[in-house]
């Protein structure tokens, strides 16, 4: 993939900024009026994403297999996202991988820069996407790391401290894995296609995957600032785990943002760019973004379960007729996401720039 190798100006932390007491952020980190999140009053009875307990897929019983299935195919059929309880990753598993990467960013800056990542292939501890010079910044530190396929994934990439930390992140990667595969096949199945079918076109079982830990520090003025502006993923689809102590997240409905509110081990689940273009868009990929808190921390692991770089990925021809044009040309998923590392998050800009008119 082509790309630049280093940042275009020096990279600031935001956990030192935050750190530092500072009563005002940079104004590098300041949004436009129109992007600028509005501080909305505590509903109780908010709108909110579907929530979906998955036991059914594992239950035996055709009868909740199918009514299972049904809710995850309406979820991403209305509205891209939903919460999964009774997934099939252990909870204290879930508790521990989210705590062991809060611990990491807790460590002496010195031992973080030792896996300061660059733009070529974004591995390591950053604190911004994109490489356009004078752009606005989000609120927000991370670690990316490769998963799958496995000759991308190397452990010394990974933070060796604290103890432990690399066991626990493959463990913990390994079960999540499992449960794309079975969303995989849910979406196939729901879309009218072979039960496979999605998870061939990413590669089989080595499709690619990635993880990106966000770290989110307290803001003296979250009204000026996002945690992560607006975008669409541009994968296959993630599988988020959030920190359920503080929302953060916020999905685009008819032009509102709605404020998730995490589910005791829930992981909230979202289509990606991939999975709209190869069902010709009967799922759509839907914009978020996250707002960041004035008096506390937030973390979270967002895995991107995604095709292989170097493959094609068009319209499934299944979906395809001349009542149904495909509406997106064929495209590697390198060239796709190139655009997100030089350009960083905008909205669903570049998905909908593909689109054909019909």
């Amino acid at each position: 993939m082509s790309c630049v190798q280093d940042w275009p100006e020096p990279i600031i932390r935001v956990q030192s900024l935050s750190d530092s007491g500072l009563d005002r952020i940079p104004d590098c980190y300041v949004k436009p009026v129109t992007e600028r999140p509005v501080v909305e009053p505590v509903v109780t009875d908010r709108l909110d994403i579907p929530l979906i307990d998955l036991s059914g897929l594992f239950s035996g019983d055709p009868y909740k297999v199918q009514v299972t299935r049904e809710k995850v195919g309406e979820a991403c059929r209305v509205w891209g996202f939903f919460q999964a309880v009774n997934h099939g990753v252990p909870p204290d598993l879930m508790d521990q991988a989210r705590q062991t990467w809060r611990e990491f960013f807790y460590q002496p800056m010195k031992e973080k820069q030792k896996y300061a990542n660059d733009p070529k292939t974004y591995e390591g501890y950053g604190s911004r996407l994109g490489v356009e010079k004078g752009a606005v910044l989000d609120w927000s530190d991370y670690y990316f790391l490769h998963y799958l396929p496995s000759n991308l994934k190397d452990h010394c990439k990974w933070p060796a401290q604290p103890p432990h930390h690399r066991e626990v992140v493959e463990k913990y990667l390994s079960e999540v894995v499992k449960l794309g595969q079975r969303l995989m096949k849910v979406f196939s199945t729901n879309l009218g296609l072979e039960e496979n079918y999605l998870q061939n076109a990413f590669g089989g079982e080595e499709n690619g995957a990635c993880l990106r830990v966000n770290y989110y520090p307290k803001c003296p003025q979250p009204d000026l600032t996002l945690g992560l502006s607006s975008h669409s993923d541009p994968g296959g689809l993630t599988i988020l785990l959030p920190d359920h102590d503080v929302p953060g997240l916020q999905v685009r409905r008819n032009d509102k943002w709605i404020t998730v509110k995490p589910a005791q081990h829930a992981f909230i689940i979202n289509v990606g760019d991939q999975i709209q273009v190869l069902s010709n868009a009967i799922y759509k990929s839907v914009e978020h973004r996250v707002i960041v808190n004035p008096n506390i921390e937030r973390i979270s692991l967002a895995f991107f379960y995604n095709p292989r770089g170097e493959l094609l990925i068009e319209p499934a021809k299944e979906l395809v007729s001349s009542e149904n044009p495909a509406l997106y040309p064929s495209m590697t998923f390198n060239e796709y996401r190139l655009y997100i590392r030089l350009k960083g998050p905008r909205g669903k800009s570049q998905v909908e720039s593909l689109k054909s008119p019909r």
